[in-house]
C-alpha cells in the first residue's frame, strides 16, 4: 500500500505549470510554482510545519501547549493542520481585511479567532501584532511561532522551495518572482538559488502601500503580502528588483490565471504573476522565470472573484469587463446570421468563399446545421491559416474542411463577462463562440467586443 502516516508528510514538492496563455505577449518562458497544492492550501504549510517541529526541539512547544501567532490566514491554516495532528490549541489574530471564507477555514480546524484593525499602526495595541504578543503572554504554555521574526521561516524555503525550484528547472532559471510579506519566501528561495548561480535575479513583487519598495505605508486590500515595517526574516539584500503592482492589476491578473490557464489562485498570486510578466518584457526568449503563486483563490470567491465586489472597489466597469458576454451578443448588428459555420466535408474553397460572403475572418466547424450542444462543433476554420495554406500548396483549394480545420474556438457562457474573453483574445484568439447552457448561441469577435464598449452608453 502506497500511504503516508500524516498529511504532514506531504508538504512540498509542488509543481511547476508553464504560463502558456499568460505568457503569450513576452518571449520568455515563465513558470508557476503552484504552492496551493500543499496539503493545507498555501506555502505557508512549509513554514507551520518548521516552526513547530523548531520549538519542540527547542523545548518551547510542550505537548498540551497553545500556539498564538498573528496571521492573514494561511499560516495559520499550516500551523493549525499540523496542531491538529499533534495535538495542540491554536489562537490566531486576524486582520479585519481577510476574507470571511479563511476565517471560517481556520475555525474549521478547530481554531480560535481574534479579528483585529487593519489600519492602526503596527505598534498600536489594537494592531494584530500586539493583540497576538498580548495573548501569547496571558495564555498558560502559549508559544508564539513569530513568523515575521523566526528564523525557521526563511530556513524552510532555503531547505525545500529553493531546491525544489532549482531541480525543477534544471538551474536553468533566470528569475525568481515572489511576493514579499514576511520576506521568509523569497529570503531562503533567493539566499540558495543564488548560492548556486550568483546571477539569477530575484524579484519582489509589492502592492502599492507597502514598505518595501519604497511606498509610504498606506492601506491596500491584496492579502498576505506587503507589509509597513521590516521584518526580521526578510533579507533585503537578496532582492535585485523589486515591481509595483496595484490592487486592481493584482486581482485582474488572478482572475485572468483562472479563466485562462484553469489556475485559481489568490490575490497575492496575481501580484507576483503580473509581477513576472512585468519583468519578463526584459528578457529573451531563452530565459526562464519562475513565479510563485502562494495560495488558492477559494478563500477569495467573495472578493475578487465576485464581480459586485470588483465593481464596488472601482476594479471593473459594468459598461466594461463586468459587461455580460449576453448582452454583448445581442447588441451585435443583425445582418449576419447568430453563427456562420461550414461543415467538415464541404470544401476550402467553399469555406473561402463563406468568409467572403460574411465578411468574417473565421468560423466554427460544426457537425449540422442545427447546433444542439457544444459537441455538435468540432474544429475551426480561419482566413489567416487558409491564406498560408493556399498559398503554399493551392491544391488545398480542393481539400476538404476537415483536413485543414483547427482547433474549435473557446467556448464561454452568455453569462460569463467581458473579462473572460478578453482573456481568450491576450491568448491569441480572434474569436469565442459563446453558449447558453450546453447550446452555441452565437460569435463574438474582438472587433465586436470593441464596438460594444466605445458605443455611447
Amino acid at each position: 500500500m502506497q500511504t503516508v502516516d500524516s498529511l504532514v508528510e506531504l508538504v512540498g514538492h509542488t509543481p511547476l505549470v508553464r504560463l502558456r496563455r499568460f505568457s503569450a505577449g513576452v518571449a520568455p518562458t515563465i513558470l508557476a510554482k503552484v504552492e496551493y497544492l500543499n496539503p493545507g492550501g498555501s506555502v505557508k504549510d512549509r513554514i507551520g510545519l518548521a516552526m513547530v517541529e523548531a520549538a519542540e526541539r527547542a523545548g518551547r512547544l510542550q505537548p498540551g501547549g497553545t500556539i498564538v501567532e498573528p496571521t492573514s490566514g494561511n499560516t495559520g491554516v499550516g500551523l493549525a493542520m499540523v496542531a491538529a495532528q499533534r495535538g495542540y490549541r491554536c489562537v490566531f489574530v486576524i486582520p479585519d481585511k481577510v476574507s470571511g471564507e479563511k476565517i471560517d477555514l481556520l475555525r474549521a480546524y478547530g481554531a480560535e479567532v481574534v479579528v483585529c484593525p487593519t489600519a492602526v499602526e503596527p505598534d498600536d495595541p489594537r494592531s494584530y501584532y500586539r493583540t497576538a504578543d498580548r495573548l501569547a503572554a496571558e495564555i498558560a504554555g502559549a508559544f508564539q511561532p513569530n513568523q515575521y521574526a523566526n528564523p525557521a521561516n526563511p530556513a524552510a524555503h532555503e531547505a525545500s522551495t529553493g531546491p525544489e525550484v532549482w531541480s525543477q528547472t534544471d538551474g536553468r532559471i533566470d528569475v525568481f518572482v515572489a511576493g514579499v510579506g514576511t520576506g521568509g519566501t523569497v529570503t531562503g528561495v533567493g539566499r540558495f538559488l543564488k548560492a548556486r548561480n550568483p546571477d539569477v535575479q530575484i524579484v519582489g513583487a509589492d502592492p502599492e502601500g507597502s514598505i518595501y519598495s519604497g511606498d509610504d505605508p498606506h492601506p491596500y486590500l491584496v492579502e498576505g503580502v506587503g507589509e509597513d515595517f521590516w521584518p526580521p526574516t526578510f533579507d533585503r539584500d537578496v532582492v535585485d528588483r523589486y515591481v509595483t503592482v496595484s490592487d486592481r492589476d493584482s486581482f485582474l491578473a488572478a482572475r485572468e490565471l483562472a479563466h485562462i490557464e484553469g489556475i485559481l489562485t489568490g490575490g497575492s498570486g496575481g501580484t507576483a504573476a503580473h509581477a513576472a510578466r512585468v519583468v519578463a518584457a526584459d528578457y529573451p526568449q531563452h530565459a526562464v522565470i519562475v513565479v510563485l503563486l502562494p495560495d488558492s483563490g477559494r478563500g477569495y470567491l467573495t472578493k475578487l472573484y465576485n464581480d459586485d465586489w470588483m465593481e464596488a472597489n472601482g476594479f471593473l466597469d459594468r459598461r466594461g469587463a463586468a459587461t455580460r458576454l449576453a448582452t454583448v451578443l445581442a447588441a451585435k448588428p443583425q445582418r449576419l446570421p447568430a453563427i456562420v459555420h461550414m461543415h467538415p466535408d464541404e470544401t476550402v474553397r467553399q469555406a473561402i468563399a463563406i468568409l467572403h460572403e460574411f465578411d468574417v475572418s473565421q468560423m466554427p466547424v460544426v457537425k449540422r446545421d442545427t447546433l444542439e450542444s457544444r459537441a455538435d462543433v468540432i474544429g475551426s476554420i480561419h482566413e489567416r491559416g487558409l491564406l498560408e495554406r493556399v498559398y503554399r500548396d493551392p491544391q488545398v483549394l480542393d481539400a476538404a474542411v476537415a483536413d485543414v480545420m483547427s482547433d474549435a474556438l473557446p467556448m464561454v457562457s452568455s453569462r460569463d463577462s467581458v473579462e473572460l474573453v478578453m482573456g481568450w483574445f491576450s491568448a491569441e484568439w480572434q474569436a469565442v463562440l459563446v453558449c447558453d447552457g450546453a447550446v452555441p448561441i452565437g460569435v463574438l469577435t474582438r472587433s465586436d467586443v470593441l464596438d460594444y464598449l466605445v458605443r455611447p452608453s
